[in-house]
Parts: structure tokens; C-alpha cells; sequence
């Protein structure tokens, strides 16, 4: 079983969207795949509620209250478990998950507000004896990226001088909203314009444990 944390300190960042896409993905690869909803909003469980009657549905648990309970809660059998992490959970209150996690992911947006407020995170990572230590891989995921920009330009150069590889460059698109909403992800689809999309993931799919 692999397992997958999508965190960051920061609200809004589209950690859900990120955390839901690669449930989905999994789920069509033929994994038998859970979600983990720590965040208190529930939008993680939601969204697998409304795929529940499809065959690449994903099981929904909820670990915003007792998360070492949720991870002995894990059916056997179970391929991949992603994580969709508490808003505004530092480090610390990450532990059950960092603990057991192969990789985490942490979403950052291309701005000076975003960027700012995703380093004092990261350096709550580190407090982490398995991050420290490098036996946890970090990735960053630059998100909402308008490529043509120049404030994207320079976020991706920001980024690219932290201590972590930027793993994925998502384009910003409001079709992410619209197929949370439905249950759906951009991998549920093979037109033109999602295949487009689905090029911004490889990176990161790739980069994530086997």
C-alpha cells in the first residue's frame, strides 16, 4: 500500500482539487484506492459521495478527528491512500500522517502572499525526523499557473530555489471546480482539452512512489 499527504498551511491553495485528482487516477488505474478527509470541511468526501456509483468510485474515510484511528481503519487490501490534509495544519499537527505517508505534496500558488506564507510550512516539515532526514520525499506543486504571466514566471523561479523539488505545474482552469463538484477529475475524460491538462500531471505522477 502506498500513501499519498496533500498539505499545506494555507486555505484556497487547491489541495482538495489536488489531493481528488490523484484519487482518481489511482481509482482508474484499477487500485483499490481510499481518501482520507483530514480537513473539517469535508469537500474531499463529498466529492467521493458523488462518484460512489461509478466503477472507479473511491472510499471516503474521515481523519479530521482521530487520525491514528483512520489508518488502522484502512480496509485491507487497499492499493493507495491519498490524504487530503487539514487547512491551516502545520507540521506538527501533520504528525499521524507523516508518520506513515511515503510522499507528501504541497500545493503553492504563484503569488508573494502564497509563496510567503508556504515557507514557514515547509520548515514545520522539517521538525519531522523522516522529512529531516530525507526518508520523506517533498514535492511542491505550483498551482494555477498562468504560463504566459510574468508573476508566474517569477513564482516558478522562487520556488525553484527552496529546498524541494517542484514536482508539477498545474495551468489555472475552471474546469477543476466544475468536475470536483461533479465527482469527476480531468482523468475521466479523453477529449483534446483534458489531455492537455493531463500533461501538466506527469511530472508529478511520476515523481510519487511506485
Amino acid at each position: 500500500m502506498k500513501s499519498v499527504l496533500v498539505a499545506s498551511s494555507k486555505g484556497g491553495v487547491g489541495k482538495t482539487t489536488i489531493a481528488t485528482h490523484l484519487a482518481a487516477h489511482a481509482a482508474l488505474s484499477g487500485q483499490n484506492t481510499v481518501l482520507i478527509d483530514a480537513d473539517p470541511q469535508g469537500s474531499s468526501t463529498r466529492w467521493a459521495e458523488r462518484r460512489s456509483h461509478l466503477d472507479s468510485a473511491v472510499l471516503a474515510m474521515d481523519g479530521s478527528r482521530r487520525a491514528r484511528r483512520a489508518w488502522e481503519s484502512i480496509p485491507s487490501g487497499t492499493d493507495t491512500v491519498v490524504i487530503d490534509g487539514a487547512a491551516g495544519a502545520m507540521g506538527r499537527d501533520l504528525t499521524p500522517w507523516l508518520d506513515h505517508a511515503d510522499a507528501v505534496v504541497v500545493p503553492v500558488l504563484p503569488s508573494t502572499v502564497d509563496l510567503d506564507a508556504t515557507v514557514p510550512f515547509l520548515n514545520t516539515l522539517l521538525e519531522h525526523p523522516r522529512v529531516r532526514d530525507s526518508r520523506l520525499p517533498v514535492g511542491l506543486v505550483a498551482n494555477r499557473l498562468r504560463p504566459w504571466t510574468n508573476t508566474s514566471q517569477r513564482a516558478l523561479d522562487a520556488i525553484a530555489q527552496w529546498p524541494y523539488p517542484t514536482v508539477a505545474a498545474l495551468r489555472d482552469s475552471q474546469a477543476y471546480v466544475v468536475l470536483v463538484g461533479l465527482g469527476k477529475s480531468l482523468f475521466d475524460f479523453q477529449s483534446r482539452k483534458a489531455r492537455e491538462h493531463q500533461e501538466d500531471w506527469a511530472p508529478l505522477l511520476r515523481w510519487l512512489p511506485g
